[in-house]
């Protein structure tokens, strides 16, 4: 299986590109992003897009995948609703437009968040903002689209996320993650079990296209 990961400067996404550069199955991994990501890897394989609101020149190289993990994504504190969106809803479905018409037998993976608002009418910005971008994938003519929404997520293999605040707090939680993931299993998830359900989607497929944290432990 050939397979694309979105975002892999993030928490989620070099979690996932771990995994998938350790399956077997896997063979090759082609990650997208504005800058290089500066690993080497038999299997791996960068495509720099400097504008990721326009993929016409690059139409040929995103061709002929098999899944893609779409983990870019970024906080919404700070942000008003339209910049908020204009990195969730327009940024995603710029990319996967073009892979559904490149690639109509390709899994989408899409990384969402616990409490996204399907119905696109609750108080929460960022929870409509998610809700509208996961109801515009699902329309979309992929083979299969599979929406995660994992909540709290202990990193793993020296994985951190790309955010400042983030990367404190982790710290500061580092000692405890393990316990609350042994007390509450369905609700806290490791880098590495994110990134081998994915695959797990990928390889055979999920029982329903919502997954929730206690979902995305069940595939794996």
């Amino acid at each position: 299986m050939y397979i694309l990961i979105f975002g892999t400067s993030g928490m989620v996404g070099q979690g996932v590109l771990r995994e998938c550069l350790a399956d077997p199955a896997v063979t090759q991994v082609q990650t997208v992003g504005r800058t290089p990501l500066g690993q080497q890897h038999a299997k791996l394989r960068e495509l720099v897009v400097p504008n990721m609101e326009d993929y016409s020149a690059v139409t040929a190289q995103l061709t002929g995948f098999g899944a893609c993990f779409f983990c870019l994504g970024a906080t919404s504190s700070g942000l008003s609703e339209a910049q908020y969106s204009h990195i969730s809803y327009d940024l995603t479905l710029a990319a996967a437009e073009v892979l559904a018409r490149c690639n109509p037998q390709m899994v989408f993976v899409y990384v969402s968040g616990a409490g996204t608002d399907s119905t696109e009418q609750g108080r929460s910005m960022w929870a409509r903002v998610k809700g509208r971008t996961e109801n515009a994938l699902m329309r979309l003519p992929f083979k299969a689209v599979y929406l995660f929404r994992p909540g709290v997520i202990q990193p793993l293999d020296g994985i951190q996320s790309k955010t400042g605040s983030y990367r404190i707090l982790y710290s500061l939680l580092k000692p405890l993650l393990p316990v609350l993931r042994a007390l509450l299993p369905n609700h806290v998830l490791t880098t590495r079990q994110i990134g081998q359900a994915m695959l797990r989607c990928a390889h055979t497929g999920a029982p329903k296209a919502v997954l929730e944290a206690a979902d995305i432990r069940a595939l794996v």
